[in-house]
């Protein structure tokens, strides 16, 4: 009952002639978090579409070789998660070091951490690109 009291109480406050407190500015890392996210996804459907491969020239599904590929997929998706964090980009770059280890067994599971590195490299420029407009108040967000 209190709690309708305290937002009708805080409503009463400010009146409608007043302005009210400006919005908090935008963040663009946060939305490029986003890309980034959904990067990871995509990539992580893609390695998980490589186990019908795995299963059918690999040693199985069952084998070490299978077990691998599932938890990098699995890992891409937790990485999603972390990407808030300044050391997750490295979580990344070392999951796809190890899709580039799968050269000598599973060459085409390879080849899928090489495209994907590619992609992850140029998304590294890009952050890079933002955040150098961002600090000299170049980008659309900023300007007045």
């Amino acid at each position: 009952m209190s709690d309708e009291h305290d937002t009708a109480d805080a409503r009463a406050e400010t009146s409608p002639g007043e302005p009210s407190a400006a919005p908090p500015p935008k963040d663009p890392m946060k939305s490029f978090r986003g890309v980034q996210a959904g990067t990871l996804v995509l990539e992580a459907i893609v390695v998980a579409l490589a186990l019908p491969v795995v299963a059918q020239l690999g040693d199985g599904l069952t084998s070490l070789q299978g077990w691998l590929v599932g938890g990098v997929a699995v890992a891409l998706l937790v990485c999603c998660g972390l990407l808030r964090f300044r050391w997750s980009i490295w979580v990344v770059l070392a999951l796809h070091a190890g899709l580039l280890a799968f050269v000598v067994s599973l060459p085409w599971v390879a080849v899928i951490g090489v495209i994907f590195l590619a992609v992850w490299l140029w998304l590294m420029w890009l952050r890079r690109d933002v955040a150098l407009r961002m600090a000299q108040g170049r980008l659309p967000s900023q300007q007045p």
